[in-house]
């Protein structure tokens, strides 16, 4: 349940805003959240997390059970261009992007245990004190 993308033309200051948002949660709440996100870098991370349902799915994972188990965004290359500045000097312009990559995991729901019948539960862990021993 991975996917990942690579050279996204964004700087990765930018696009760990966006995704520090929605680490640890489940994918639909992340999806709902993407929507209405108003950075630029939400349509990108929304379909890379679709890319990432997809693959689980194809794995015979149900999506409901599936959340942002890790979301991690690392520098790329930087493009460096040059900016014309006064005297005919210039000053560099870093162009910078940004590799995503996302791991989803599966919720496990623990099975309710049932309880054993017919063992006292008041009668355990009771302390007689130091006086009552004594008077024994």
């Amino acid at each position: 349940m991975k996917a990942f993308l690579k050279n996204y033309r964004q700087a990765p200051r930018k696009v760990r805003l966006v995704a520090d948002l929605i680490k640890g949660k489940t994918v639909g709440q992340a999806i709902a959240e993407l929507d209405f996100l108003a950075k630029r870098a939400g349509l990108p991370i929304k379909k890379l997390l679709l890319s990432a349902v997809a693959n689980a799915k194809s794995m015979g994972i149900d999506e409901n059970n599936l959340f942002i188990k890790e979301l991690r965004v690392d520098k790329g290359i930087t493009m460096k261009r040059m900016m014309p500045a006064a005297m005919g000097t210039g000053h560099r312009i870093n162009k910078r992007t940004s590799h995503l990559n996302i791991l989803l995991a599966e919720k496990v729901v623990a099975a309710p245990t049932s309880k054993r019948v017919g063992v006292p539960t008041a009668s355990v862990g009771i302390k007689k004190s130091k006086k009552a021993k004594a008077k024994k």
